[in-house]
Parts: C-alpha cells; sequence; structure tokens
C-alpha cells in the first residue's frame, strides 16, 4: 500500500479535542494494493485537559509516522489557549474553533456525532482512513503503517485478562448499547479506534443514535459512548485489533506479556480535571 496523503483528526472541545494528521509521503505495506491514502484521527477533551496539549503533540510529533508530512487538525472551543510549538518540518497544525459541552460525559457521547458530521460534510472527500484518540495521553514508541486497516480496534488495557462475563459490558436490556449476557468477545477501549472513513461513518453514525435514542429513553450507557462502541463491534467485527501496547492505562501495573508500551495515558486525578 502507498499512503501519499495521511490526517490526524484531534477533538478538543474545551471540553474536547480532535486533533487531524496529514501524510502526503510514501509508505509501504507488503502484499497490499498500491494507492492514495489519507489518514484521520480524533481526540477528546474537558476544559482542563487542555494542559494535555503540549504532551500529546510533542510526542505524537516524534513518534507518529515518523518522517512523514503530517496535518495537525486540533478542534477548540478555546483556540486562545492552545499552546505554540515547534514541530517537525514536515508536520502543520491547524486550530479550529467548536462548540463547547458541560459534561464530560456529553463531550465523550457527543464526539460520534463530531465525527460522523464532518465525515458527511468534508472528510470523506479528503481522507479515507480516520482514527480517533483521547489527547490525554503520550506516545513513547513508535506507531506506524500497521494501525492502517478497514476497521480498526484496540484492547482494552483494564479488561484484556478479564473473563467475558466480567467485562465492563452494558447489560440494561433497555439501552441500545445493552449486550446480552453470555455475549461479547474482547472488550474495546474508545480511546483509540479508528479505519477506513467509510467504515468510521457507520460506526459513529450507529454509535451517536444510540446515545441519541437512549437520551431519549432518559438512559446514560454504563460506559457512555464507549458502551455503544463495544455494542457495535462486537456485530462488525475489527479486520484489525491493537493490543493494549497502543492505548496502556498508567493506572495499572504492565505485565510481562505487555513488552512495549507504544501510548500511555497521563496520569492525572480525575476529580480534578473533569469537575
Amino acid at each position: 500500500m502507498r499512503i501519499r496523503k495521511v490526517h490526524m483528526l484531534l477533538l478538543m472541545l474545551m471540553a474536547g479535542i480532535t486533533v487531524y494528521f496529514g501524510i502526503p509521503d510514501i509508505i509501504r505495506m507488503p502484499c497490499q494494493p498500491t494507492r492514495q491514502a489519507d489518514l484521520d484521527e480524533t481526540f477528546s477533551v474537558l476544559p482542563r485537559y487542555v494542559r494535555f496539549i503540549e504532551g500529546f503533540l510533542s510526542s505524537a510529533n516524534k513518534f507518529f509516522l515518523s518522517g512523514h508530512r503530517v496535518n495537525f487538525y486540533l478542534f477548540t472551543d478555546h483556540p486562545e489557549k492552545v499552546p505554540s510549538m515547534k514541530l517537525a518540518p514536515e508536520k502543520r497544525l491547524f486550530i479550529i474553533p467548536v462548540q463547547n459541552y458541560s459534561r464530560w460525559q456529553d463531550i465523550s457521547m457527543n464526539r460520534m456525532d463530531i465525527i460522523s458530521s464532518h465525515i458527511r460534510s468534508r472528510w470523506r472527500y479528503e481522507v479515507d482512513y480516520l482514527y480517533s484518540m483521547d489527547i490525554d495521553v503520550q506516545l513513547f514508541e513508535h506507531i506506524g503503517v500497521e494501525i492502517i486497516d478497514t476497521l480498526v480496534g484496540t484492547i482494552s488495557s483494564w479488561q484484556y485478562t478479564k473473563p467475558r462475563e466480567n467485562n465492563s459490558y452494558e447489560r440494561r436490556p433497555e439501552s441500545r448499547a445493552a449486550i446480552p449476557s453470555g455475549e461479547g468477545d474482547f472488550y474495546y477501549a474508545a480511546s483509540f479506534y479508528g479505519g477506513s472513513v467509510s467504515e468510521v461513518y457507520k460506526l459513529t453514525t450507529a454509535c451517536f443514535k444510540g446515545v441519541t435514542e437512549d437520551r431519549a429513553s432518559g438512559i446514560e450507557a454504563k460506559w457512555h459512548e464507549e458502551s455503544h462502541l463495544n455494542k457495535y463491534l462486537l456485530y462488525h467485527k475489527p479486520t484489525r485489533l491493537l493490543s493494549p501496547e497502543y492505548y496502556w492505562d498508567e493506572e495499572l501495573i504492565r505485565p510481562r506479556i505487555v513488552k512495549v508500551k507504544r501510548l500511555s495515558s497521563v496520569r492525572k486525578d480525575l476529580n480534578e480535571v473533569r469537575f
């Protein structure tokens, strides 16, 4: 596969962030047809999450598809608070203002709507691949074209060793995110997922539809948009699974089986940054 242009999208409302990488260089993947491809990635944050932008961008500048031209599109409701940063010559940062949300749960769940709306209005004409990632993370090792596939899910670092019946699925049948008891396979992290822009559009549209129907019924899924993501991926299997090394939670002790920590959450007081 040849990728001449890759975009990464990060979503940052002060209550949320999305950035967008663009790479017009050639990358080869063996045994894949040659074509031009664009890649997108999205991220979400709360008002106090602005403090994580510099750490994220610095590490992504170094480790995300390094050596290739990348555009970072940062969506924020407080563009004046985005720090000035010097990136590699082949990388550029674009800041795009977006709407604010009052609750962190709404920021989280509305990320699906933001992504699907932008795919429908713009990104489907510009990119081939789109990935969503939280902003309160840093990269520690290279992340390359191994993440590129039709539909990509990341196995949760919190759940990957638990028996299926102990996974944190939404089980209440009245929720659109409900997974019946006895069903389920992997538990997927909403912190990093993606794929082709057409598949991500289907995923985000379906998930936000579930969120909207739950709201109309006065229900909020157990883990918000992550619950809806897991329901979708149970019945629309990912074509590529990323191990927990692609999103490790720093609250956990890393076991020997996880040899590399490519991307990890940043330690923080959730009560302080969310409320």
